[in-house]
């Protein structure tokens, strides 16, 4: 294995399970699943549609709660707190990529990336430095002020990155975030992710395709709510410096 997952992971699950009552059946999403993230990794989590991928997600996303078993963020065993402190933990230490970007439209690229302070309470002058610097640091400072509707795809992803990188928060979740671009765009994605793990940032990927989760460091595969192949890659099997070159 790569990394230690012993000491103070940044994500720790312990037989995690989660059911759907569907009326007459019971749909077991996940079953008994175990494992550490540490501070720092790229892990991509990939599987078949209905391997229960996205329901991992949402519960490491804090957006959903398990059926049974704990989840551990950062040290917070955020299975049992409550709805508000859910909020709260969503909102300070999780930012989320999603495969339909999620912007307003009728907003500019510096409104999108604003919005978290906002209900934060941070002042308007502070909220615009700091925005204007998360567009910089995806290459996006002259775009500053062009809509959604004015920009690529992968632009507008690159938009929904530096908002959900804003608060710092401790982990980035991403979910199917190249599912809605051309292979060029979804290309300088992963490239981005690159950079942004390189630079320090934990990073955990859904996807369903195996050439896009070759971007990680580390591949967890589900299979019907279980987690059945744990792979950390080498420095020299991964392929987004190659990718970065290439882009």
């Amino acid at each position: 294995m790569g990394l230690s997952e012993t000491a103070n992971p940044l994500i720790h699950v312990e037989n995690l399970e989660k059911t759907f009552d569907m009326g007459e059946t019971v749909v077991h999403a996940l079953r008994g699943v175990s494992f550490s993230i540490q501070r720092g990794t790229f892990v991509a989590i990939m599987g078949p549609s209905g391997s229960g991928k996205t329901t991992l997600l949402d519960i490491l996303g804090c957006l959903s709660r398990p059926t049974a078993g704990s989840y551990t963020l950062n040290g917070t065993l955020v299975s049992e707190l409550s709805d508000n402190r859910l909020a709260e933990i969503r909102n300070h230490e999780i930012g989320f990529v999603f495969q339909n970007f999620n912007l307003l439209s009728r907003q500019t690229a510096l409104a999108n990336v604003e919005l978290p302070l906002l209900y934060d309470g941070v002042t308007r002058k502070e909220r615009t430095r700091r925005a204007q610097e998360a567009l910089e640091a995806v290459g996006l400072g002259d775009r500053m002020y062009h809509k959604p509707n004015e920009m690529s795809g992968g632009q507008r992803q690159r938009v929904a990155i530096a908002r959900a990188l804003i608060n710092n928060p401790s982990i980035l979740f991403a979910d199917e975030p190249t599912g809605n671009l051309d292979t060029t765009s979804g290309e300088s994605i992963l490239a981005l992710f690159g950079e942004l793990h390189r630079s320090g940032n934990t990073i955990v990927m859904v996807t369903h395709e195996r050439e896009v989760a070759e971007h990680a460091q580390r591949i967890m595969t589900f299979r019907d709510g279980k987690l059945v192949k744990d792979e950390w890659r080498t420095h020299e099997q991964r392929n987004w410096e190659l990718k970065s070159l290439a882009g």
